[in-house]
């Protein structure tokens, strides 16, 4: 892999991957762009103990453009665009229009209160899979979602060396259906100051397991699993797959490295990247193939905490949560009273009838 580091003209950090063999990268950002838009805030919500990122600057962020005027697609015909080159394999930047990003000077996450609130810290990227507008993490060849992969090593390793980030999470949104608003191929990267709160209820039920003389919670629903094998997916050298015991959405699968003790992207053996490449888009396929018609999706990456007690570290390893709010080919979920209101989800679709869809889907993807 070949990285090459440059700026664009509002001074973000542009990060193209390459396979060798790639031409360099010299282009220049000619957009004349002005810095972008201030930090925002988050805020402290002490009704749920959770820190609300507050954006408004982000209201004014690219709708669902049109094919022609994509700002993910290559620079090509004097048509200017977030990407300065002609062509790219992969590559990352700083978000234009960013939830969290860098604060000036010195900076910490203020103490929880009723008025607390802080700048905004931390980072968000986005991860460009491919040049082609049209094509998808479906469609990428072994060699081109290993690149990808090593992109999410590197930023995750960039990105955990910031002293105000807390946790790194690269994403991808699929779907107009789940609120995409560009279409060509891409992800995300966050960068947090703050545990999100999924990440904190997940070390809390981990230090409560432990507490009952126990291993750790991942590895014991991982084992749990894979010895009940209902909801099992698939199982290959490295990887396991399966629906989870008390999964809140129609179609929702986790994917975790059968090795223990995997925090993050940058604890990945080669082997294990190697097969990711190839079951990682398979999963995505069986996606597809499971109602016969293209599914929206959430696809998340979780990884332990940084810059933080060593326990957190500990109770958090790396898996994908990957979920879809298709229910049927011509109907959707929608997060309704009980989800919306009260956190209380009600699926429509039994785990173990799921996980025999999606072994019958992964069998033909």
């Amino acid at each position: 892999m070949r990285r090459t580091p440059s700026r664009l003209s509002d001074g973000r950090e542009i990060i193209y991957f390459d396979r060798d063999g790639a031409p360099p990268r010299t282009a220049v950002d000619e957009r004349g762009l002005d810095e972008g838009a201030a930090i925002g805030e988050v805020r402290y919500d002490v009704m749920t103990g959770e820190w609300i990122a507050i954006a408004g600057h982000r209201q004014t962020r690219t709708h669902l453009p049109a094919a022609s005027e994509c700002p993910l697609c290559p620079t090509v015909d004097g048509r200017l665009s977030e990407i300065p080159e002609s062509s790219y394999d992969v590559v990352v930047f700083e978000n234009r229009f960013p939830s969290l990003r860098a604060p000036e000077g010195e900076w910490e996450l203020p103490e929880p209160g009723l008025d607390a609130v802080a700048p905004a810290a931390g980072r968000c990227e986005v991860v460009c899979f491919s040049a082609d507008h049209d094509g998808s993490f479906t469609k990428l060849t072994p060699a081109q979602a290993r690149l990808v992969i090593d992109a999410w090593t590197d930023r995750t390793a960039a990105l955990s060396a910031l002293p105000y980030v807390r946790q790194v999470f690269p994403f991808e949104n699929r779907g107009v259906e789940i609120g995409v608003t560009l279409h060509h191929p891409h992800g995300q990267i966050y960068g947090y100051s703050y545990l999100p709160p999924r990440i904190v209820r997940l070390i809390e039920q981990d230090r409560s397991h432990r507490a009952r003389g126990r291993r750790g919670l991942i590895a014991d629903v991982i084992a749990r699993e894979a010895a009940d094998g209902r909801r099992l997916v698939f199982r290959s050298q490295h990887w396991i797959a399966f629906v989870p015991f008390a999964a809140r959405w129609p179609f929702e699968v986790q994917l975790h490295p059968l090795r223990a003790g995997v925090h993050d992207f940058t604890e990945l053996t080669d082997a294990e990247r190697d097969e990711l490449a190839t079951v990682y888009p398979r999963l995505l396929r069986a996606f597809d193939a499971l109602l016969g018609v293209t599914m929206p999706y959430v696809a998340g990456w979780f990884q332990a905490p940084c810059n933080g007690p060593a326990d957190e570290r500990d109770a958090v390893t790396l898996h994908l949560q990957l979920q879809s709010n298709r229910r049927a080919p011509n109907k959707l979920k929608y997060p309704a009273g009980s989800e919306m209101s009260m956190w209380a989800y009600i699926s429509d679709v039994p785990p173990e009838q799921s996980a025999q869809l999606l072994r019958e889907a992964w069998e033909r993807a």
